[in-house]
């Protein structure tokens, strides 16, 4: 059956060591734990992933490891993305795709394409990729907003590979448009937690989250009332969350799910450079929201 990304897709993270080497076993308890928590695909190596402070070598490693550790229990999406066309292109014709379901490419970033640089980068990307792709449009990391006209002509592209687009511009108007306009079997994926209720009030079909990282179940019940068009039901669970939603990118993500994954007890609150780890501030908003929840799960 085709690969279709529906429901609550967690971007996963990459646990390091105290060494700034990859914990591989942490990782592995990370996937476990989307896979008991009923996550529907995770997506390795994005941005939540630090996959652009990893060596080649590493990427290769983790994306070859989450296939081990997932064998099969659940769906997998690869992140690949950059700003050179022609070596994108050819980073993909050297990837081993086996064990994935399809790749998540963001906007082409820091140089600025023009819509029909993006249109013509995706075009190729579609056509070099052997799996279906879904777009990702994040302007506030890019430096480049995907219009709605770019993505619904990508959306009707003749290589049919291009399967959606994770949203998170905020833009609630483009997003409409997307939404009024796309071709049957095209999915809008939110790429905000906060905005995930609303639009899929509007349409959207799920989430690539980064809180699902350290609350799949707890967000993932959010979603999947969201999917059965249970709204009111879906705002009651989500709104204990919206504490996490503020501080888990107060200082960037990754470092708010790093801090909330260690307050948690699954992983090392340990970044990369030029990454750091957030504020005391924040890392105490977060352990106070975490207790406020505990408390309220408690009492249900």
């Amino acid at each position: 059956m085709p690969f279709s990304p529906l429901g609550l897709g967690v971007a996963l993270a990459t646990p390091f060591k105290k060494d700034y080497s990859v914990d591989y076993d942490a990782l592995a308890k990370l996937i476990d734990t989307q896979i008991e928590a009923g996550t529907d695909y995770i997506v390795v190596l994005g941005t939540t992933g630090e996959a652009v402070t990893l060596s080649d070598a590493e990427r290769h490693q983790v994306a070859r490891f989450v296939v081990e550790r997932g064998a099969g229990r659940i769906p997998l999406v690869l992140g690949m993305s950059g700003n050179s066309t022609g070596h994108l292109v050819d980073t993909i014709g050297r990837t081993d795709f086996s064990g994935y379901d399809a790749i998540l490419s963001v906007v082409p970033y820091y140089n600025k394409p023009s819509q029909e640089g993006m249109r013509l980068h995706f075009e190729a990307v579609a056509q070099a990729s052997p799996l279906p792709v879904i777009l990702y449009n994040v302007p506030g990391r890019t430096g480049a907003n995907m219009e709605a006209a770019t993505t619904l002509r990508l959306a009707a592209s003749e290589s049919g590979k291009i399967i959606g687009i994770k949203e998170a511009s905020g833009r609630m108007g483009q997003i409409r448009e997307i939404l009024e306009k796309k071709p049957e079997g095209f999915s809008v994926i939110s790429g905000d937690d906060a905005l995930t209720l609303p639009l899929m009030a509007m349409g959207a079909r799920g989430v690539i989250s980064v809180i699902g990282n350290a609350l799949p179940a707890e967000f993932g019940e959010v979603v999947h009332l969201c999917q059965a068009g249970r709204f009111t039901e879906a705002a009651i669970l989500d709104r204990p969350l919206q504490p996490f939603y503020r501080a888990l990118f107060a200082d960037g993500n990754p470092a708010g799910i790093k801090a909330l994954l260690e307050i948690k007890g699954m992983a090392e609150n340990i970044l990369r450079l030029p990454l750091t780890p957030v504020s005391g501030k924040t890392y105490e908003d977060l352990r106070k929201a975490s207790d406020a929840l505990a408390a309220i799960l408690a009492a249900r």
